[in-house]
């Protein structure tokens, strides 16, 4: 009866000393968390492992991220499955048709990123963007003429035009001099040209009078801009302007027709007439809605389609760039000791308590061989 009490005893001191034992190296992983000091000096396994090695870890760390888990060659097969690519574009539908339907105005999502004054603010861009383009335009092509700078089914198409131009030169003046206005500066032509004929235009006033004179030209004008070889005269005036035309540069025209004030008179309009406050005032849904289709099964694709090929062809290039191993190493580094061990605890608490149960089992077996060896020899 002693010996078996005996064997028991010291099985439980030997279960107790490998429990213990384990138990206490566990807790040397993590503490203490600083160094101990007696009489000014380091009392041995003071930080504990993970303290003590930190930053070798957060090192080690940092490169198993890169070299073993978040590897391009993983990513890029990610991006490859069927089914990620399914789950990716049903959330890109989602996404899209909330903006499709949004009531909210380009002005007001573009105020969210902080572009405020949107309208204003892309309406002086736009101009800065016409003008450097049209001073761009003017500088590549001043020294060219004309028909080196219109291409050649445009010089055609002004030319064809020419008589219907000269149709509508006609037309206007013949309204015009039918009109009160043009009637009244037909009038005063008259009298200015008969007050420089001295005696002979007196007497041409005193016979005919001023209103029966100008009842005898206005008809005679207006029968002069309708015959035919009128248009024909003006056509082939227009003709010959436009052939020397053909031949001025761009630096001659520019400067004689004053393109500069011309140009700032064409943007001004160009801008005006994009109306970009209305547009920009307008919902989104004015404008996507009626393309939601188009855009959910052909636009949403293909662009999902071509971000995942150009990340896939940059990713490595990108991830290089990112230094994923420099973040993860700062992060590491920047964790407290105790969170640290949260975070290993954490995976492996079981674990952990498995090693302190083993070793509590092995010095239960080694203490009960230790009683048989003693109980053989006494």
């Amino acid at each position: 009866m002693d010996s078996l009490v005996m064997v028991l005893f010291m099985i439980a001191i030997g279960a107790a000393i490998g429990g213990v034992t384990n138990s206490l190296a566990i807790k040397m992983l993590f503490r203490p968390y600083k160094p101990l000091y007696i009489a000014g000096k380091r009392v041995p396994f003071t930080p504990g492992l993970i303290p003590k090695r930190r930053d070798e870890l957060a090192k080690q760390m940092g490169r198993m991220v890169v070299e073993h888990l978040l590897t391009p060659e993983g990513i890029k097969k990610k991006f490859q499955q069927e089914t990620f690519r399914k789950q990716l574009l049903d959330w890109g539908s989602v996404e899209t048709k909330k903006l499709i339907h949004t009531e909210k105005t380009a002005e007001q999502l573009l105020g969210a990123f902080g572009y405020h004054d949107a309208s204003v603010r892309v309406e002086g861009q736009l101009r800065t963007f016409l003008n450097k383009k049209y001073e761009t335009l003017l500088s590549e092509y001043s020294d060219k003429t004309i028909t080196e700078t219109l291409p050649i089914d445009v010089l055609e198409n002004v030319k064809l035009y020419l008589p219907k131009m000269a149709d509508i030169i006609t037309e206007k003046g013949i309204q015009y001099f039918e009109s009160s206005e043009g009637k009244q500066r037909l009038r005063n032509m008259i009298d200015d040209f008969l007050a420089t004929r001295g005696m002979l235009g007196n007497m041409v006033q005193m016979f005919l009078g001023n209103s029966s004179l100008i009842d005898k030209v206005q008809p005679e004008v207006t029968k002069f801009l309708r015959n035919e070889e009128t248009k024909r005269l003006l056509v082939s005036l227009l003709e010959k302007e436009w052939i020397n035309a053909q031949e001025l540069t761009v630096n001659k025209l520019t400067s004689t027709l004053n393109f500069s004030k011309l140009g700032a008179v064409v943007i001004d309009a160009a801008v005006k007439n994009v109306q970009v406050g209305e547009l920009l005032g307008r919902p989104l849904s004015n404008f996507l809605k009626p393309k939601e289709h188009h855009i959910l099964e052909e636009i949403l694709p293909m662009l999902l389609n071509k971000v995942s090929e150009y990340l896939e062809t940059h990713l490595e290039e990108m991830m290089k760039k990112l230094r994923l191993e420099e973040i993860v190493t700062e992060q590491v580094g920047t964790f407290g000791v105790d969170r640290l061990e949260d975070m290993i605890l954490s995976i492996s608490r079981k674990e952990f308590k498995m090693i302190t149960y083993l070793g509590a089992l092995l010095g239960g077996i080694i203490g009960g061989f230790q009683g048989f060896i003693v109980l053989l020899f006494s």
